[in-house]
């Protein structure tokens, strides 16, 4: 089971295609280079615009707060009857899985 995603490039006919719709849309039009050249970011115009408060609820940050403790990507190799064992516990078996080498360390006097 691949969980690969993979990028489709539309054809030149395609891209024909979503380039005329764009040139028919009286909504848009191509910027200027000056246009391009005064913009700012949001967190510069936003608060002299809406007010301080509400721009912050604008810009916050959104998804999944910061972890306390933060995760480290290593590559581990183990033996394929114990991470299937891991994988057939369904949805969260990584989870599990640090959880019970986290036990074992705790255990055995390593942390």
């Amino acid at each position: 089971m691949s969980s690969k995603r993979s990028i489709v490039m539309p054809t030149d006919e395609e891209d024909a295609v979503i380039n005329r719709g764009i040139a028919a849309d009286a909504d848009t039009r191509e910027l200027s280079t000056e246009e391009i050249r005064r913009m700012r970011p949001a967190h510069e115009t936003l608060p002299k615009r809406v007010g301080e408060s509400f721009a912050a609820e604008l810009l916050k940050r959104r998804g999944r707060p910061p972890a306390d403790i933060t995760k480290v990507a290593t590559s581990v190799r183990y033996d394929r009857d114990v991470l299937d064992a891991f994988r057939a516990t369904g949805e969260g078996w990584q989870t599990r899985m640090n959880d019970a080498l986290r036990d074992y360390a705790r255990s055995h006097g390593m942390m």
